[in-house]
């Protein structure tokens, strides 16, 4: 559940989202799930609180068992994927998640492929990346790199998630 406080112009601000985090990986553990931590590391930073964090298989039921799981939990705001959005045979975290989704945000996965190219050139078409909403829970999808974790939660998430959070709940 999002915590707020009363601002002058509207009945209240949202302060900070609850969320959830998933590594989407058939060979990480919490001892070298970088992406994860660094992922955890940037919310709380943010002051956003960590309601559960998992390292799942990249398997499509599994992944959408687990999202319909969180979204028993009226405390979680957003749920963060990294892991499983490229093209190998194996990579199915995007499949998984594009069946469920309700809405949307085609932006989210063409800026994220845009600031990518900056930085890595053409390799970026083969990014999935993917974000938009399930049962009044955010959900964003990114690569399971380190760097692309990075570049999408300082240049996308970070900046948007409050604002997000607080359109779903008009």
């Amino acid at each position: 559940m999002i915590k707020s406080h009363p601002h002058p112009d509207s009945e209240q601000i949202i302060v900070n989202c609850n969320c959830a985090i998933v590594t989407v990986s058939d060979t990480r553990t919490s001892e070298t799930d970088k992406s994860g931590k660094l992922i955890q590391e940037l919310l709380v930073t943010a002051n956003h609180l960590i309601a559960d964090y998992q390292i799942i298989k990249d398997e499509p039921a599994q992944i959408q068992a687990y999202i319909e799981n969180l979204n028993k939990n009226q405390n979680i705001d957003v749920i963060i994927f990294n892991g499983g959005t490229g093209i190998a045979p194996r990579d199915t975290t995007y499949d998984a998640i594009a069946q469920l989704l309700e809405k949307t945000l085609p932006g989210f996965g063409e800026i994220f492929r845009f600031l990518s190219y900056q930085e890595i050139g053409s390799r970026a078409i083969a990014s999935r990346a993917v974000a938009g909403t399930y049962r009044n829970k955010l959900i964003f999808s990114l690569p399971g790199s380190s760097n692309a974790v990075r570049l999408g939660m300082e240049k996308l998430i970070l900046p948007e998630i409050v604002h997000l959070v607080t359109q779903m709940q008009k």
